[in-house]
């Protein structure tokens, strides 16, 4: 199976992105399955049903979120129907949602860190339970780690090694370098990076971002404009054992 895990993407400059580059990239390395995290797409901050659909209708098979999946309101609802969008399984009990996404052929769960991150329930013991509780899992099992801090990162993926097909961190927005199969199987990367605008700090207006440094008060981030890019990651697992076989980068630039 070849998986393509699209880092966050961000606002219009990114669903416009998505709609340029996934049907050409499916069709040119065969892909399966398409993952991206989506919890940026509305506005930079969020997801709605509507422009959670435009990700779906551009070939986007499951969208994961992370810490602004609850800013904006009407999506608490879709939370609970019956579209593929997921948000951190390590949330506590009782909210709206759910933390996987799963067919016969593969599971996609998303997790949030703690680190630098609002407190939520432990991301190791909430996984460490779904492998446990879950009566039947197919063998590819992909994990979106939605966290700020690498060491995090990292130790999940040591943690989770040989027991998932896939480890790819986002959040952070800057795609790192250290893609790799670990020892026992499992892809890896700390963070598969954004896909946004190029002319940005993290996609966020570059003006609004340094008067928030220089003053300390609030003010309105909207997501930047011009030309975007896709960052992305090509997994391939074998389908039988659920191990990695390859991990590499995948990058796209809007002209």
């Amino acid at each position: 199976m070849l998986i393509l895990a699209i880092g966050d993407v961000i606002g219009k400059p990114g669903r416009v992105t998505i709609e340029k580059f996934v049907p050409g990239l499916r069709e040119e390395y065969g892909i399966d399955l398409v993952i991206a995290n989506a919890e940026n797409i509305a506005g930079g901050i969020g997801v709605t049903p509507d422009t959670a659909q435009e990700l779906l209708d551009a070939g986007v098979d499951v969208l994961t979120s992370g810490n602004h999946i609850w800013a904006q309101k009407e999506i608490v609802p879709f939370l609970d129907g019956d579209e593929p969008l997921v948000r951190p399984l390590n949330y506590p009990p009782g909210v709206p949602g759910r933390g996987y996404w799963q067919t016969e052929r593969f599971m996609v769960v998303n997790l949030i860190g703690r680190t630098f991150m609002t407190p939520v329930d432990c991301p190791f013991r909430a996984m460490d339970r779904l492998l446990e509780e879950l009566k039947t899992k197919p063998p590819v099992i992909i994990v979106d780690f939605h966290a700020e801090a690498t060491s995090e990162k990292v130790a999940l993926g040591r943690y989770l090694d040989g027991r998932v097909s896939a480890v790819l961190g986002t959040q952070t927005h800057v795609g790192t370098i250290d893609s790799c199969i670990l020892p026992k199987g499992t892809a890896y990367v700390t963070d598969v990076g954004m896909t946004g605008p190029v002319d940005s700090v993290i996609g966020v207006d570059v003006d609004s971002v340094i008067r928030r440094f220089l003053t300390a008060l609030p003010n309105r981030l909207d997501p930047a404009r011009g030309h975007a890019c896709l960052n992305a990651i090509v997994v391939e697992v074998n389908e039988s054992t659920g191990r990695a076989v390859s991990i590499s980068r995948v990058s796209r630039v809007m002209e």
